[in-house]
C-alpha cells in the first residue's frame, strides 16, 4: 500500500488525552474486548483489594453481579485515599481512578507485595466503563465519586472516565474500605454479561490463596437471588484436595514447604504444595502475588529446575539408578504430579499488562535454591516414598523412549505413502495454514453431509466414529496407537507431547462439531480432555474451537416460500417465534444427522453465519479439575455436571 503523504513532522504527531489511549487499544491493558477481557476487569478491582489483606488490612470482599449489568466489588482495607494531593491539587480517589500510573505501589512503603503493580487498574477500569461510582469509608466519613464517558468541560468533548461530580461527603460511619460499582461499555467489549462461573473458579482460587480470609458473591440478575461464600481454613492444603478430588493419589499426606529467600535486594517468600496421583501428565498451578501465572515463568522454571536436581542426586545415593537404566528427566518425574506454586516478591516483572507470566531471573534462582533445598530435606526423611516416585520416574523414562520409536515409525510410514489419512480424512485444496480449517464432526452421517457442505477450498472434514478412547487414564502407547488419534495427528501435524512443534501445525482453526445433547457433549470432552493433555499449546495459542450447531429451525411458510430463523438457545428460539409472528413452526433438532447440506453450510460451517466458540485457558485450575471430573472414575460428579451445564433439552 503506498502512503499518500511523504512528509513526516510534528503536525502528523496526534496526542492521546487523559484515559483515551485505553480506549484506542485497550487489548494494551487488558487483554482482549471479549469474556477474557471484560472480567480481567473484574480481576483489577480484586486485585486491589487483595493487596490491602495481604499487607493486613481487612478481610473480606464480596462481589455483586447486579441486575443492570453492572457490578459492585468492595472490602474492608483501609480506603483508597481521600486527602488533597499537595501537587496535583486533586483528592487520591480522583487521581487513581483518571490517571494511569498513579497508585501506592511503587515504592514498599504501603504494600509489601502486590499483584496490582502497575498502577493503572482502576484508571483502565473507569476508561473502560459507561460509567463507574467509588464510595470510599475512611476518617469517620462516606465518600463518593462518580465517573463517566462524558463532556469533559476543559478539552471540550466526550472523554472516557470524566468525573461527573467532586469527590463528596454523604455520611457517617465507623467502618473503613472501599467500594467500586462499574458498567463495562458496551461499544468497547463483544459481551458485557459477566458469567457467574468464571468469577465463582477465580474467587475460590482466591479463598485457598489466603486463608482465613471471607469472600462472598451475589448474583442479582436474576429473580432469585444466588449468593455464595468462600473462606478456606488450611490454605494450599484444602486448594490441593480440592485439585485432586476426581482422582486417585499415591500418598495421602501432601508434601508442603515454604521459605524466604533475597535475591539482588529483592526479598521474597516461597510456598508449594504438592501431591502425585496415578494420571499420566503433570499439573501445575502457579501464583505471583496471588496472580494465577497461566503462561508460567522463571519461579516455575526454578521449581522444575531445584525438583529434578534433588531427586537426580538422591536416585544417585540410594543405588536406584543402574549403568543400564535410561537416566529420567524432570518430565518423567513430573509425570502425575499436582503442583501448587506461589511466591510473594516486592518487585514483580510481569511480561505484559495481562499479568500472565513472570520474568524475574531473580525468582528463578529463589525457587531453584529452595525446592532443591527442601525437596533434598523431606527425601532425607521420607525415603520410601521418594523411591517408590524416583522409580516411577524410570519406568516413564523407559515408556518416553518407546514412545520416541513409535513415533519415528509413524513418520518412517507417513514417508513412503501409508498415512494413515488415506480415504479416511477430506482434504481441503489450499496449503494455507493461516486460514484452513480442520473439522471433526461426530458420526459418519453428519460427517457425509459436513463433505457435502462444506467450503472444499479451505475446510477439511475429520468424521469421528463414535467416542475416542478416554485418554484421562490411558498409558502413552495406547494413546499413540488408537488409530483415530494416528488420523488426527498426521493432519494436524504438530506432535504431541514434548514433541509440539507449533511451526509444524498445518491449521488455524480446529473445530469439534457434535449434536447438542448429552453423547455429543461427551464426545466433546473426550476430545478437548485428548488436546488439553497431549496438544495444550494448541489451546493456550487459541487454535481450537467447538461448533454451534443450533437446537431450533423456526419457520412459516409464505406464498413465497419460507421465512427461516434458527435459534442457538432457548431465549433465541423465543426472540425467532416473535420475528416470524403467528402461526411459527418449530423443528428441534436432535442432531446434526438432521440437517441437510444446505442447512449444516448456512448454520455451521460459513464463517459469515456461523457462531464458534473458542476454547480458552482461561482459568487453569478450573480446566484441570473440570477434565479430571469428567473424565475420571467417579460417575456421579460427572453426570450432575453435564446435566447442569450442558444446556440439553
Amino acid at each position: 500500500m503506498e502512503l499518500k503523504n511523504s512528509n513526516y513532522d510534528v503536525t502528523d504527531l496526534t496526542s492521546l488525552e487523559k484515559l483515551e489511549p485505553v480506549r484506542i487499544r485497550p487489548g494494551m491493558y487488558i487483554g482482549s474486548t471479549g469474556t477474557k477481557g471484560l472480567h480481567h476487569c473484574i480481576w483489577e478491582i480484586i486485585d486491589n483489594s487483595i493487596d490491602e489483606i495481604t499487607n493486613g488490612f481487612g478481610d473480606k470482599i464480596s462481589i455483586i453481579l447486579n441486575e443492570d449489568k453492572s457490578i459492585t466489588i468492595s472490602d474492608n482495607g483501609r480506603g483508597i485515599p481521600t486527602g488533597i494531593h499537595p501537587v496535583k491539587k486533586k483528592s487520591g480517589v480522583e487521581m487513581v481512578f483518571t490517571e494511569l500510573h498513579t497508585g501506592g505501589k511503587f515504592d514498599n512503603k504501603n504494600y509489601k507485595t502486590s499483584g496490582g503493580l502497575h498502577g493503572v487498574g482502576a484508571a483502565v477500569v473507569n476508561a473502560l466503563s459507561k460509567w463507574l461510582e467509588v464510595e470510599i469509608h475512611q476518617n469517620g466519613n462516606i465518600y463518593r465519586q462518580r465517573f463517566e464517558y462524558a463532556l469533559d468541560k476543559q478539552l471540550k468533548k466526550n472523554m472516557p472516565g470524566t468525573p461527573v461530580s467532586k469527590l463528596q461527603i454523604i455520611g457517617n460511619t465507623k467502618e473503613n474500605g472501599t467500594k467500586v460499582t462499574f458498567k463495562p461499555d458496551d461499544e468497547i467489549f463483544s459481551t458485557v454479561e459477566f458469567k457467574f462461573d468464571i468469577i465463582d473458579s477465580r474467587l475460590q482460587e482466591l479463598a485457598f490463596q489466603n486463608k482465613g480470609v471471607r469472600l462472598e458473591l451475589i448474583d442479582r440478575r436474576k429473580d432469585e437471588e444466588v449468593k455464595k461464600e468462600y473462606y478456606s481454613e488450611n490454605g494450599l492444603l484444602d486448594f490441593i484436595h480440592y485439585l485432586n478430588e476426581s482422582k486417585t493419589v499415591i500418598h495421602d499426606t501432601p508434601i508442603m514447604f515454604d521459605g524466604e529467600r533475597t535475591v539482588n535486594n529483592i526479598q521474597m517468600e516461597g510456598e508449594v504444595c504438592i501431591q502425585f496421583t496415578d494420571s499420566s501428565t503433570e499439573y501445575i498451578a502457579s501464583y505471583v502475588n496471588n496472580i494465577p501465572t497461566t503462561e508460567a515463568g522463571t519461579h516455575e522454571t526454578g521449581f522444575k529446575t531445584g525438583m529434578t536436581r534433588a531427586f537426580k542426586e538422591w536416585a544417585k545415593k540410594l543405588n536406584l539408578i543402574k549403568e543400564k537404566d535410561k537416566e529420567f528427566e524432570g518430565n518423567d518425574l513430573r509425570e502425575g504430579i499436582t503442583a501448587i506454586l506461589r511466591i510473594k516478591i516486592t518487585n514483580p516483572i510481569f511480561e505484559g499488562q495481562t499479568k500472565t507470566k513472570l520474568g524475574n531471573n531473580e525468582a528463578y534462582t529463589m525457587m531453584n535454591d529452595l525446592v532443591y533445598t527442601k525437596f533434598s530435606e523431606w527425601i532425607e526423611d521420607n525415603k520410601p516414598l521418594a523411591t517408590v516416585l524416583i522409580n516411577n520416574a524410570l519406568e516413564s523414562a523407559k515408556r518416553r523412549d518407546k514412545i520416541k520409536k513409535i513415533n519415528e515409525a509413524e513418520k518412517k510410514k507417513v514417508g513412503i505413502g501409508t498415512s494413515p489419512l488415506a480415504g479416511k480424512v477430506a482434504v481441503c485444496t489450499l496449503k494455507d495454514k493461516t486460514v484452513n480449517e480442520f473439522i471433526v464432526v461426530e458420526g459418519d452421517s453428519a460427517g457425509g453431509s459436513a463433505k457435502q457442505a462444506r467450503d472444499r477450498r479451505f475446510q477439511t472434514i475429520m468424521p469421528s466414529k463414535g467416542k475416542i478412547m478416554n485418554t484421562e487414564k490411558q498409558k502413552l502407547e495406547n494413546v499413540l496407537a488408537s488409530e483415530e488419534l494416528k488420523i488426527f495427528n498426521t493432519a494436524i501435524g504438530t506432535g504431541t507431547l514434548e514433541n509440539y512443534k507449533q511451526e509444524d501445525m498445518k491449521y488455524d482453526k480446529i473445530i469439534i462439531m457434535s449434536d447438542a445433547d448429552v453423547d455429543g457433549y461427551h464426545i466433546r470432552t473426550l476430545w478437548m480432555t485428548y488436546i488439553y493433555r497431549y496438544m495444550r499449546p494448541l489451546i493456550a495459542n487459541g487454535h481450537l474451537y467447538l461448533a454451534q450447531p443450533p437446537l431450533y429451525k423456526v419457520y412459516k411458510v409464505n406464498k413465497g416460500g419460507e421465512t427461516i430463523k434458527y435459534a442457538y438457545s432457548d431465549d433465541e428460539l423465543e426472540a425467532a417465534k416473535k420475528k416470524i409472528g403467528k402461526g411459527a413452526l418449530i423443528q428441534r433438532y436432535k442432531g446434526l444427522g438432521e440437517m441437510n447440506p444446505d442447512q449444516l453450510w448456512e448454520t455451521t460451517l460459513n464463517p459469515s453465519t456461523r457462531t464458534l466458540m473458542q476454547v480458552t485457558i482461561e482459568d487453569a485450575a478450573k480446566a484441570e479439575k473440570m477434565i479430571s471430573l469428567l473424565m475420571g472414575d467417579i460417575v456421579e460428579p460427572r453426570k450432575n455436571y453435564m446435566y447442569k451445564y450442558g444446556e440439553f433439552n
